[in-house]
């Protein structure tokens, strides 16, 4: 799934998950919200209920979609949930730091690497 790329695992609920070296999920039916918990941890990130908004609507775009959601279709949706403050580009990627909505949030949400990502 990503060639030549270092294997690390995750202790969920007493399992060993598989991730590639950059934390995302190797098995997509391994992901659970313990998951979620535990990858976040390892990345230093303190879960809010905006971060759990941002997986669940990732996960439940790409089951509806068969792809993952460009950040524009994500400030659309939280524009309209959140407010204008909240709902654009700038406080995603605040809330996730390590990559933005796409990368961190897609890597939590248990999705594969965007396209373009080293």
């Amino acid at each position: 799934m990503y060639p030549g790329m270092q294997i690390k695992t995750v202790m969920v609920d007493d399992k060993e998950i598989q991730t590639c070296g950059e934390g995302y999920i190797v098995n997509r039916d391994q992901w659970s919200e313990g998951f979620v918990t535990a990858q976040a941890a390892i990345e230093g990130l303190e879960l809010t209920d905006e971060h759990w908004d941002v997986v669940r609507f990732l996960r439940d775009f790409y089951e509806k979609h068969g792809a993952q959601a460009e950040v524009r279709k994500m400030v659309k949706h939280f524009k309209v949930e959140w407010g204008e403050e909240r709902g654009n580009s700038r406080y995603l990627h605040r809330i996730f730091p390590r990559g933005g909505p796409q990368k961190q949030g897609n890597r939590l949400a248990g999705l594969l690497r965007t396209k373009g990502e080293h």
